[in-house]
């Protein structure tokens, strides 16, 4: 007899966690005629007012300290439940600093750590930020309570549960949603593509009056609050003669959607004020005015006029109000034309615009939803969809419905019918739960699975970059692809990478197929990197594999390496932190591409090391790095990041020579940073780190030598990029301590260790220039440092002795991190006050121009623009101090640091094929 827990699950839940807006429907399988239904989310509309409303608007708001009475917040199933919904969406509205929004869109964004606390985006001092899978498990764990407290009977972790994701999402994204699903209490799931739900919606309700034909395709155009999400549909004859489906394309994700919207009008309302630039607080509150303004003037029976209020000019957002009238016309002029403009069947979208940077998302670069759309129809045979199916929330306007329709008929002179889409709020939920009764066997399904063909780099003797086809594109869940016909030799124990692509239009390539990487065609993941560790051998060894894959029943990818005629095999796992920053993956390809250097050079060099720090020492220590230019015949710049590295893996075991003496030391320091800058760029540079790290506790051998002392701040400079924030506090805090205490105590005299506040001038300097290179420190801490560095310049002076306090003001201050995430940016209310009191210095300082270039650098993101007329002061300085042009021209129009700004920024030259961020 079956215990409860074991008991089939009476329901299909299925849920659409949206970027707006989220919510749930359900059948019940007890029910004859499996009628959908959706589930009315309980929540907080208004301080101490629950109602239950069809759907969970996806907004989180924290609330001040005493800001609200506990019974305000209280839910029926808590008194201390997270405020989401409704009252979050409407009272953060006039708070922005303090409300969470559009977590779905950074949960996609490769641009950043997507596991790091960032939202609020730009949040109050004192809120707790949360990451964008936390946001989402705080989603779904209300949904899920939501659900117990209306099912006690039939617990929402025991039912059958779709989560629905775009089908643009990528596999960390995918990942990381299954993540904050499980997190919120919800194991038991599947994942299904939204245009895909959107479509059994549809079918649910009016396949048998649609009249379609074998060989007949339907697009699907999916636009909501954050995404654009494009994907072809073609019906086939199935095994019994019925009509079936296969999704055989899907499109690019495209942060373009609702959001872009509301930001193009707060652009153009922000105009009709007279174009003086917002402050962020009252900018923030605009663009959720526009949102209402924008459904209200483009939504069906549309007043002529939409008068929009906002909070006083300037950064105070106390003294009055100002009022805007928007015209209906002017609106659709601008959002219509702006986001659907007349295109030509050979429209594709121009990749080189700047989209919009106001929420530090990576919006899509041209606004233009239409070219992308062609272009899509373009990359997939110039198909003229038979059937247009529209959803999501943008084209609950019925003006944006029509429009995108004309231009796709006049366009592609095609007229396609169009599928009628009951509730577009819902229809992803209704089709989520109607998939989970399809997967039971009742119902049709559509096949196509995989939406990509997916590949994994591999190394050959020859040297050229090559793939072999892992899985192909419209693999089935749960189906698994051995590569029985082709071999590998994997490198265990010691650091490797383990390169994937992906394609969207290569869908012929078969498992196994080894080809050459096409740049245009493959587009680059997030490498896995890792060590394959096996038993407790520590030494390199080769073991010859064989690759499987599995497209998972939850739709997520497994790779596994099982060894040819042994019983090992290891499960590669995609990396969720993998590509911090945007430009990551592009220094990462660079570096690995800057030079394969011979095999018997670089063994060659390595004696030279061995014989300076290794057992058997005879070379004079200071002249190592003169040296191995010698033996490679290579100035110490050209040196390429795999020779660097190999030279590292030499190092490290020699770490015990630093007790032999302060020259064997310093020189370990110096090679071991120098190899391994700027910490992070190459395959496994986080394994190195680690092992790095590990010095950390023992701290300097010899101790009372400046010169050691002045090395071991230097090596962690270097490779500060590859420091996580635990470990870049671990170095800063006892050092601000010691500065704290020196410079607001300058009379206290210490007598005592090294180590104490009394550092020398050498040491001093590259202390500074340790701490100017934390980036990933949170924003008190840089804040704090600002400080103190200021008090002591002004105490000092900005003579040139002090250049590396001033390097470092810039570095900690600056608009554009090097490496680091934006959300550790010092705001730019903290650095106006900073650039006022550095120019005020008195004495000569050649580092003082490219300090105030990186404090009032031009990003075009108000939440770190300095005033306009902050920066006019600084270029008014530089002018006047006749500065280099080109740090004028960073400071007026923005851009990016070319090679010989990034090695200043970092202190010294990088080795080639890799360049920071900024």
């Amino acid at each position: 007899m079956k215990t409860d827990s074991e008991a089939a699950p009476r329901y299909v839940v299925g849920i659409d966690l949206g970027t707006t807006n989220s919510a749930v429907a359900y059948i019940d399988l007890e029910q004859k005629n499996f009628v959908t239904t959706p589930f009315a989310v309980p929540q907080l509309v208004a301080p101490g007012t629950v109602e239950a409303r069809e759907s969970l608007p996806s907004f989180h708001y924290e609330p001040a300290a005493g800001e609200f009475e506990a019974e305000a917040t209280a839910l029926p199933w808590s008194g201390n439940a997270p405020i989401v919904g409704v009252l979050a969406r409407d009272h953060g509205a006039a708070v922005p600093g303090r409300l969470t929004v559009s977590a779905k869109s950074w949960l996609s964004h490769n641009g950043v750590d997507r596991k790091a606390d960032l939202l609020p985006w730009h949040g109050a001092p004192d809120v707790n930020k949360l990451s964008p899978g936390e946001a989402s498990r705080r989603y779904l764990e209300h949904i899920r309570h939501a659900w117990d407290h209306a099912h006690p009977e039939a617990p929402l972790a025991q039912q059958d549960l779709v989560l629905t994701v775009p089908a643009s999402f990528d596999e960390v994204a995918r990942e990381l949603t299954v993540d904050a699903a499980r997190a919120a209490g919800l194991p038991r799931l599947c994942l299904l593509e939204e245009p895909q739900a959107a479509f059994y919606a549809w079918m649910r309700e009016h396949r048998k009056t649609a009249g379609m034909q074998a060989g007949e395709s339907i697009l699907v155009c999916d636009i909501g609050g954050g995404t654009t999400d494009l994907t072809l549909i073609q019906t086939e004859t199935g095994k019994d003669g019925t009509l079936s489906y296969r999704r055989i394309a899907v499109g690019d994700h495209l942060l373009l959607g609702g959001d872009n919207l509301d930001l193009a009008l707060a652009h153009h309302v922000e105009q009709k004020l007279g174009g003086e630039k917002l402050a962020p607080a009252v900018w923030s509150i605009l663009v959720r005015r526009c949102q209402q303004a924008k459904e209200a003037l483009l939504g069906d029976d549309a007043p002529a006029t939409h008068t929009l209020q906002l909070p006083a000019r300037g950064r105070s957002v106390v003294g009055g109000s100002r009022q805007v009238e928007l015209d209906r016309a002017e609106v659709a002029r601008l959002l219509v034309d702006g986001f659907l403009p007349e295109v030509a069947a050979d429209a594709r979208p121009n990749l080189r615009q700047s989209g919009f940077q106001e929420f530090g998302l990576p919006f899509a670069p041209d606004p233009g939803i239409t070219r992308y759309l062609t272009a899509f129809l373009a990359e997939h045979g110039n198909v003229r969809p038979d059937y247009l199916l529209f959803n999501g929330g943008f084209f609950e306007s019925t003006v944006l419905r029509e429009r995108l329709l004309g231009v796709l008929e006049k366009a592609l002179d095609w007229q396609p019918q169009v599928l009628r889409a009951d509730r577009l709020a819902l229809a992803v939920a209704y089709g989520a739960a109607e998939y989970g009764r399809v997967r039971r066997g009742q119902g049709s399904r559509i096949t196509g699975g995989l939406a990509r063909t997916y590949y994994l780099g591999v190394g050959q003797d020859s040297g050229k970059a090559s793939a072999v086809c892992l899985l192909p594109a419209g693999l089935e869940e749960g189906e698994t692809v051995q590569l029985t016909n082709r071999t590998f030799k994997l490198q265990i124990r010691q650091p490797v990478e383990f390169p994937l692509y992906t394609s969207g239009t290569r869908t012929t390539d078969q498992p196994g197929d080894l080809l050459p990487i096409d740049e245009e065609t493959m587009r680059p993941m997030p490498s896995i990197k890792t060590v394959i560790n096996s038993g407790k051998k520590k030494t390199a060894d080769r073991v010859n594999v064989q690759l499987h894959a599995k497209l998972t029943e939850i739709g997520t990818i497994e790779v596994w390496l099982a060894e040819q005629g042994g019983p090992r095999q290891w499960r590669l796992q995609f990396d969720a932190r993998a590509a911090t920053q945007t430009e990551r993956a592009v220094v990462e390809d660079a570096a690995n591409r800057a030079g394969v250097v011979d095999e018997a050079m670089a063994a060659s060099s390595v004696g030279v090391i061995q014989s300076v720090l290794g057992r058997q020492r005879s070379g004079d220590p200071v002249r190592l790095l003169a040296r191995l230019e010698e033996n490679t015949g290579l100035g110490r710049n050209e040196w390429p990041p795999a020779l660097l590295r190999r030279w590292l893996e030499e190092v490290l075991p020699l770490a015990d020579c630093r007790k032999a003496g302060p020259e064997l030391e310093a020189r370990w320091l110096n090679l071991a940073g120098y190899a391994l800058r700027p910490g992070y760029g190459f395959a496994a540079d986080d394994w190195r780190v680690g092992n790095v790290w590990r010095i950390k506790q023992a701290g300097v051998e010899n101790l009372r030598n400046e010169m050691c002392r002045a090395e071991w701040w230097i090596l962690w400079r270097r490779i500060a990029g590859g420091l996580t924030e635990n470990q870049q506090m671990e170095l800063a805090n006892p050092l601000i301590k010691q500065w704290n205490s020196r410079i607001r105590n300058p009379g206290v005299k210490k007598a005592g260790k090294p180590t104490g506040f009394l550092f020398g001038d050498h040491e001093s300097a590259e202390v500074w220039r340790l701490l100017g290179s934390l980036e990933r420190l949170p924003i008190e801490k840089k804040e704090q440092l600002g400080e103190l560095l200021l008090i002591w310049l002004e105490r000092k002076g900005a003579r040139i002795s002090n250049g590396a306090a001033v390097w470092a003001l810039g570095r900690i201050g600056a608009r554009v991190p090097s490496y680091g995430p934006l959300n550790t940016v010092v705001p730019a209310e903290t650095v106006e006050p900073w650039t006022q009191r550095l120019m005020q210095l008195e004495g000569p300082s050649k580092e003082r121009p490219f300090a105030l270039m990186h404090l009032a650098r031009k990003t075009d993101d108000r939440y770190r623009d300095l005033s306009d007329e902050a920066r006019r002061q600084v270029l008014q300085w530089m002018q006047e101090n006749e500065a280099p042009q080109r740090l004028q021209k960073l400071v007026a129009e923005g851009g990016l640091l070319d090679s010989e700004e990034q090695d200043r920024a970092f202190g010294e030259a990088l080795p080639p094929g890799l360049h920071l961020a900024g």
